[in-house]
């Protein structure tokens, strides 16, 4: 399976590292593809390290503007124009989505393909993985939508919520019933 995995290009803490790292870990050694940034920096880098350590693929998708950072040694590496660009090639090279915690970046990313679900455009899983309750705010957000009716889908049927790295890769292995 290509996994799509949207997060931030920061340094950030072990509360953020270690699950990045077990999720990374979790997928290399299912033989996973990961679909990412593309970057060397930050949550990206370790997701990327994780991955490649453990036997999985690495296919990154960068910007010109951030082509200078783009991991030298990954399996395949393509430069987008723009961030638009960038997030189509993200989704075309994967079967699913993972959104790990992030900036706006991360959040615009996050929202397109939620969109894109919507409106029936894709049917890949996506998952959000709540890493240290990152997304709480977000989750209540978004239940709010739908009771207010600016949902015209349930919120299960756009987005699964996992609090656990292997609850988020188990989940993405059962849609496309592999063990």
């Amino acid at each position: 399976m290509k996994i799509c995995v949207f997060l931030s290009a920061a340094d950030l803490d072990e509360r953020y590292t270690r699950p990045a790292r077990e999720f990374a870990e979790l997928l290399g050694k299912g033989g996973h593809t990961l679909v990412w940034g593309g970057s060397e920096s930050g949550l990206m880098k370790v997701v990327a390290d994780g991955v490649q350590e453990a036997g999985g693929r690495l296919v990154g998708v960068s910007v010109t503007f951030l082509a200078a950072s783009a991991r030298a040694d990954a399996d395949e590496m393509v430069i987008a124009a723009d961030l638009a660009e960038r997030k189509r090639l993200l989704l075309e090279k994967s079967d699913a989505v993972v959104i790990m915690v992030g900036g706006t970046g991360t959040l615009d990313e996050a929202t397109e393909i939620l969109e894109l679900k919507k409106h029936g455009h894709t049917d890949k899983p996506v998952v959000l993985l709540n890493t240290a309750g990152f997304y709480d705010g977000l989750k209540t957000q978004f239940l709010r939508m739908e009771d207010e009716g600016f949902l015209p889908v349930p919120l299960t049927d756009l987005v699964f919520f996992a609090e656990e790295p292997v609850g988020a890769l188990a989940y993405l292995e059962e849609s496309f019933g592999t063990p």
